[in-house]
């Protein structure tokens, strides 16, 4: 089934720049050029709160994980931490020189990366809400910035041409992708930390492995893309556009999945909700919209179980699928409707080679997390063996 429109909210008064849900899907936020950030209800007849506090454009807007705090970004320069309540309470962070593009929290919800036009990456403690450090090795404005899912990596992307990947604790660059044609606008990480992906002024959506610093996927489309998300299942992607439309990449098999017309004018923004069952858009058109995920329904609430329980491989089983198809897939999206049959018979072997290799991978994450319990038999024992020396010694010292 096609995604479809649910909710609209109108009620900003200049162009929006950014959506995203709340851990329950109960609140929408969203920050808009007229200064203010508006947190929306999704349940019917709630009143929308309006939060005035930036004293120009906010950029940037993101629910911490346990959704008790609303972070935003603006063009003057500062970032604010809400309490998404009546009274709209807020502090407010200061280091960045310049207007403030991108806000993210980590997942633990205890830092927040920013990124600015003062061409720097800024790392802060929630809780004591204190500057951290500055990553400042891009040479242009900085678009956006984003923890990796384990909080070890940074990634950010500039009008440098650039993603930038970071490492949190040597706040070293460890690599740098330079094969944009334009100025960068958002990057993200897949949710299995393996791979980002990125969206850019030429057009393009590319999707890299990061431990490979490999490209593995590259989407060409027709205008400017605005913003990406991942959807939570690692499957699919969506993006937001100049020429007005929403796109869903299927990034198993490599190609456009739907296209949706909605808002009036470009696209600037767009997020999946935290369980994927919806996404929100926001467009120059001062309108958000909220989407109901039709597809695949059953697929990923299976797919989100299995990565609730933890299953160690999950990236590489991503990335090798990713890997696979892309190469099938790319050479597919030529001759779309020549030679079905030959495609047929390329599909199903292509699924009993995947079906193997899922089945090799099982036993990996089976055997892997046989050694993990070990290890943590081995760790206490250890742990045991310390304690006993202590008291060992503290009996002859006393």
């Amino acid at each position: 089934e096609d995604p479809s429109l649910e909710r609209h909210f109108k009620g900003h008064r200049d162009a929006v720049t950014s959506v995203d849900f709340s851990l329950n899907k109960k609140q929408l936020a969203s920050g808009s050029m007229d200064s203010c950030l508006m947190i929306w209800s999704m349940r019917p007849q709630m009143r929308a709160y309006r939060f005035v506090g930036h004293k120009d454009a906010v950029m940037c807007v993101q629910f911490s994980p346990s959704g008790h705090l609303v972070a935003s970004g603006s063009r003057d320069k500062t970032v604010r931490l809400w309490v998404p309540s009546v009274k709209g309470e807020s502090t407010v962070f200061r280091a960045h020189t310049a207007t403030v593009r991108s806000v993210h929290f980590s997942s633990d919800g205890q830092s927040l990366v920013t990124a600015s036009d003062d061409k720097t990456v800024k790392v802060w403690t929630v809780h004591r809400q204190k500057f951290l450090f500055s990553l400042s090795q891009h040479i242009n404005w900085v678009r956006c910035a984003r923890f990796s899912p384990d909080g070890r990596l940074i990634v950010s992307a500039s009008d440098d041409k650039t993603v930038k990947l970071w490492d949190k604790t040597s706040r070293e660059c460890i690599h740098s992708f330079c094969e944009h044609g334009g100025f960068v606008n958002h990057v993200d990480f897949h949710p299995s930390g393996t791979c980002i992906a990125a969206a850019g002024t030429d057009n393009t959506v590319k999707v890299w492995d990061v431990r490979m610093n490999r490209l593995l996927q590259h989407y060409q489309g027709n205008a400017v893309v605005n913003s990406l998300s991942f959807h939570p299942s690692g499957n699919y992607l969506v993006t937001a556009s100049n020429d007005s439309t929403l796109k869903i990449l299927d990034l198993l098999e490599g190609r456009l999945l739907y296209t949706l017309h909605g808002h009036q004018g470009p696209a600037t923004c767009v997020a999946f909700s935290r369980a994927g069952d919806f996404f929100a858009s926001g467009g120059s058109d001062e309108q958000v919209m909220v989407w109901k995920t039709n597809f695949d329904a059953a697929d990923y609430g299976e797919v989100l179980k299995t990565q609730k329980s933890g299953s160690s491989v999950d990236g590489t089983y991503h990335s090798l699928l990713s890997e696979m198809d892309c190469g099938v897939h790319l050479k597919k999206t030529k001759t779309q409707d020549s030679g079905r049959n030959h495609e047929q018979q390329q599909d199903s072997s292509l699924a009993t080679t995947l079906e193997h290799i899922m089945g090799q991978l099982d036993v990996l994450t089976q055997t892997v997390s046989i050694l993990e319990q070990r290890l943590t038999l081995t760790e206490d024992k250890l742990k045991e063996c310390l304690e006993n020396q202590q008291k060992i010694i503290q009996n002859k010292v006393n």
